[in-house]
């Protein structure tokens, strides 16, 4: 399962009501880091289908969902678990940190 897209529209139930943890990524199109790291964003969510959901906030169109999380640089993770936020990183992240945060929780 590829990662979600979070909207605004979806927000409350994909992630504030989800019986798993979230791992989102606030992303750009523009954003020459987050395009390195979509793809192991990509495979983490493939890898962690069974225990978490994975998801990509595009700043753009969500800016509302941006501010609220006070995302200032992108990309930025956030982990969202009983619609809490549990962990946040702010830039690139390697596979074994998303997982880390992922297994963490």
């Amino acid at each position: 399962m590829s990662a979600l897209k979070i909207t605004k529209a979806n927000f409350e139930q994909e992630v504030m009501q989800s019986g798993k943890p979230v791992l989102l990524d606030f992303w750009a199109s523009w954003c020459g880091p987050c395009k390195m790291v979509g793809p192991t964003v990509e495979e983490v969510s493939e890898e962690t289908a069974d225990q978490a959901k994975v998801g990509k906030v595009n700043v753009e169109d969500e800016s509302e969902l941006a501010r609220k999380f006070r995302v200032m640089s992108i990309p930025t993770f956030i982990l969202f678990k009983n619609g809490k936020v549990v962990k946040k990183a702010v830039g690139v992240q390697s596979k074994e940190d998303m997982m880390g945060m992922i297994q963490e929780s």
